[in-house]
């Protein structure tokens, strides 16, 4: 790196040393406005959960309630506090008591395993962490104190103050790390409250508008949802875990609670528009969609847009990346774009946010051109918590530009059209994207590799004819017994949340090396989900109901062989794949299925019982099942038996 690369953070954020800086209030942090719409909206609904709701001025009384045993605790400005909360209203006014406190909040998902709560909070070292009697033992191998929320009287809702300014930390958001460590990104209240200035033209966000919270509360997509909605007025609904797994449900949800902007993931939404399809014109109160978190093609919206049309609701594409806070860009997609669009592009640029297209020698490119993408601007985050060499090589000053403050650089390619829109064209390196989680395939090799039995490992992102992708783990092992894919499974998850398991586990003696000795990705066959020769012989045993749910696995899996006792995780499965398998089940058994079945019941004996016995011949769920199926079980145990494969 010459001298005109040379990275150099204005004020390398090491860790929150305040360094003397004056400690006036300013009226652009996130607790002023919220104090400030608190007062014009005291009586309206700010919170919903299922039967739950809580106005703005409850909200504000727990969250002062929270807030004074915090300080109790010695959180103060400066300071971080974890949270580890299921969704409820005590998750939200948990976040806003850190903000009145003048700490940053830092949001864990509930769901993570336990050794990935514990990594993160020992990595950060939080004053404090807010969670439940129920799941306090998480951190009893960590050095933080627990506050039980459902611990603490709250009555005492005192009104908190803290001297606050715009620059101080807001919240860390922790993203997955190359080098098999994960990252705290620190974002201020300034790079959030500039998001939702810069964005109010297009969006005109207001009191009227029904937000969902449908994404994790460590997704940084949740924070656009959250200060988007209670900065405007607005009401946010919650929306319970099960109830985002199941598009049917949640489609219901959105017509109930009349909803008006809904935030999704383009993997997201292909199910929600799957069955929006096939109900009835239904009341949809929707004004705007905001996509973000993963590429979107204008094209996969077709269907929709040929429903709805473009106006109501709008459609907006928003890129962006934790680093440069939530969103980026702005696209409107309209009818026009989903005939003929099958690119993903990007938009324009937030008005206070620059993009630059650079070669490998950090000069622009031409347009039609690749190049990486770097974003500086009013949303260029802090820095990494306590990751000062890391933050040096990815916030880089913007001199070597000819202009003052910093860039991100973001890794990611794209081109420039002629009429000035940007198009994306992946990552030049090997960070994927899993639901819109931002996935470095190191730190799922670092788990992998850290199992007694292997001594290395490649994680890749294997692409689905659907466009979607799934992680394929391929591993060497010691001499002696190889562990089973399910044993893996099991292992890595103890130590990864759910969208970082691979789909996919490949044996190999060795990994395909390059010319220069580098793992050659290229070269890695292609990964074959299935079951072991066993369980393949178990399913010609199979019940007509059972051999039904198998039929489906193996349609949605891309599998050719399952196996009864196969867990549809350890196979390649997803959450969006479950409710695929569950859609399947659904029309053929013309009935409903709850969502919570499917993530109890995740192999295919487990789940015909629960669905009907079928020794049973009243049994109406056994009856529903076609006679089509039963001719397709015959013919596959006629298959197996020519294929040498039957007992």
């Amino acid at each position: 790196m010459n001298h005109h690369q040379e990275a150099v953070l204005t004020e390398p954020y090491v860790n929150f040393a305040l360094r003397g800086r004056p400690q006036s209030p300013q009226e652009t942090t996130i607790a002023s406005l919220f104090a400030a719409i608190c007062e014009r909206h005291r009586e309206d609904v700010a919170l919903t959960l299922g039967d739950r709701s809580m106005t703005y001025a409850e909200l504000d009384r727990m969250a002062n309630g929270i807030a004074t045993h915090l300080m109790q605790h010695g959180t103060g400005r400066g300071s971080i506090v974890a949270i580890c909360l299921e969704r409820s209203l005590e998750m939200i006014a948990a976040a806003l008591a850190t903000l009145k406190c003048g700490a940053a909040y830092l949001p864990l998902d509930a769901c993570y395993p336990t050794a990935r709560l514990a990594e993160t909070v020992a990595d950060a070292a939080p004053i404090v962490v807010v969670t439940t009697s129920s799941m306090a033992h998480c951190f009893e191998a960590t050095s933080a104190m627990t506050l039980c929320v459902d611990e603490l009287d709250l009555q005492d809702g005192t009104a908190v103050t803290a001297a606050i300014e715009t620059d101080d930390p807001a919240y860390v958001i922790y993203t997955s790390g190359s080098t098999g460590r994960p990252k705290g990104v620190v974002v201020s209240h300034r790079n959030l409250v500039r998001l939702l200035t810069a964005t109010e033209p297009w969006f005109r966000f207001g009191s009227r508008d029904v937000w969902t919270m449908f994404h994790s509360f460590a997704f940084d997509f949740s924070v656009w949802e959250m200060w988007g909605c209670l900065l405007h007025g607005g009401r946010l609904v919650l929306v319970p875990f099960a109830v985002s797994r199941s598009p049917e449900e949640f489609h219901a949800l959105l017509v109930a609670e009349r909803v008006t902007v809904l935030n999704q993931t383009p993997s997201a939404f292909v199910t929600l528009s799957q069955v929006d399809a096939r109900l009835p014109a239904a009341p949809l109160c929707l004004r705007v969609i905001i996509f973000g978190g993963e590429p979107l093609v204008p094209a996969a919206l077709r269907g929709w847009i040929a429903r709805h049309g473009e106006t109501k609701p709008e459609l907006v594409n928003m890129y962006g990346i934790t680093e440069t806070t939530v969103h980026v860009t702005y696209r409107r997609i309209l009818a026009a774009d989903a005939e003929y669009e099958r690119e993903s592009v990007l938009g324009q640029p937030i008005p206070d946010v620059q993009l630059h297209l650079l070669d490998g020698l950090l000069r622009p490119v031409r347009v039609g051109e690749e190049g990486e993408l770097w974003i500086g601007g009013g949303g260029v985050a802090l820095g990494y918590l306590n990751r000062p060499a890391l933050a040096l090589e990815r916030f880089v000053s913007a001199s070597f530009l000819g202009f003052e403050g910093r860039l991100y650089r973001s890794g990611d390619l794209a081109r420039r059209r002629p009429d000035g829109e940007l198009v994306y064209l992946g990552r030049k390196d090997s960070q994927v994207k899993i639901s819109g989680f931002r996935i470095e395939p190191g730190e799922v090799e670092a788990a992998i590799v850290a199992h007694p039995a292997l001594v290395q490992a490649c994680v890749i992102a294997h692409a689905e004819s659907s466009g979607a992708a799934r992680l394929a783990a391929y591993y060497v092992a010691k001499t002696g017994p190889e562990p089973t894919t399910r044993e893996l499974s099991q292992f890595l998850a103890q130590r990864l949340p759910a969208q970082m398991m691979p789909a996919f586990y490949v044996g190999l003696p060795a990994l395909p090396l390059t010319a220069n000795g580098k793992v050659d990705r290229q070269a890695l066959p292609a990964p074959q989900p299935g079951a072991t020769s066993s369980e393949r012989k178990s399913l010609t045993q199979a019940s007509a109901l059972e051999y039904s749910i198998a039929r489906i696995w193996q349609m949605v899996l891309a599998a050719e062989e399952v196996g009864l006792d196969d867990n549809f995780f350890d196979v390649g499965g997803t959450s969006l794949l479950l409710i695929a398998v569950r859609t399947g089940l659904q029309e053929q058994l013309d009935r409903p299925i709850p969502v919570t079945w499917m993530f109890e019941y995740t192999t295919i004996r487990s789940l015909a019982r629960k669905l009907g016995s079928p020794e049973d011949s009243d049994s109406v769920l056994y009856n529903r099942i076609s006679d089509a199926a039963r001719r397709q079980r015959e013919a596959f145990r006629r298959t197996r038996e020519l294929k040498g494969l039957a007992q």
